[in-house]
Order: C-alpha cells, then structure tokens, then sequence
C-alpha cells in the first residue's frame, strides 16, 4: 500500500490541504489549475459579485462534460453494435 501524500492546493483563492495517494496528484493540481482559469474566464466574461456563483457554474460546466463524455461514449458503444451486428450478418450470408 502506498504511503499517503499530505498536499495543499488552492481554488478559488483559497487553500484545501488534502491527504491523497501519490498517483492522485497530478490530476488533482490539473483540475486546480483548470478551476482558477475557469474562474478567471467567467469574471472577465460576466459581472460577477459573488464567488460562489463562479464556482456553481464551474461545477456545472465540468458536470456537463462528464455527462456529454458518457453520452458519446454511449453512443459510440451502440455505432460499433450496430457495425458489429451488420459484419456479422454480412458473413453469415457469405458463408450460407
């Protein structure tokens, strides 16, 4: 078992010290970084008064890519099927 790593990173101006596994790391300090400059993004873009309605919509952001990400990998998954199922059909014509 791995030792666990006592990091701190900052989001949002502000520090969260987290105990993690060392494999952990790196996308954690990845999606740290991606937050701030989505924070920035959105301030620059929009009349914001209130950090946490940045942070809403940078949760909702990120929430609707996972979601868009499984939709496509969905619909990916019934394409193959689909291509699969024709292969399929097509030798068993071939070898009939």
């Amino acid at each position: 078992m791995a030792d666990k790593l006592k990091i701190k990173l900052s989001v949002a101006d502000r520090v969260y010290p987290l105990t993690i596994n060392p494999d952990q790391e790196e996308g954690l300090r990845k999606a740290a970084k991606k937050i701030d400059a989505m924070i920035k993004q959105f301030e620059q873009s929009y009349a914001v008064r209130d950090k946490q309605d940045v942070l809403a919509m940078c949760a909702l952001q990120f929430a609707a890519q996972v979601e868009q990400t499984v939709i496509d990998k969905n619909d990916d998954m019934v394409t193959v099927a689909s291509r699969l199922t024709a292969l399929s059909d097509l030798l068993q014509d071939h070898m009939s």
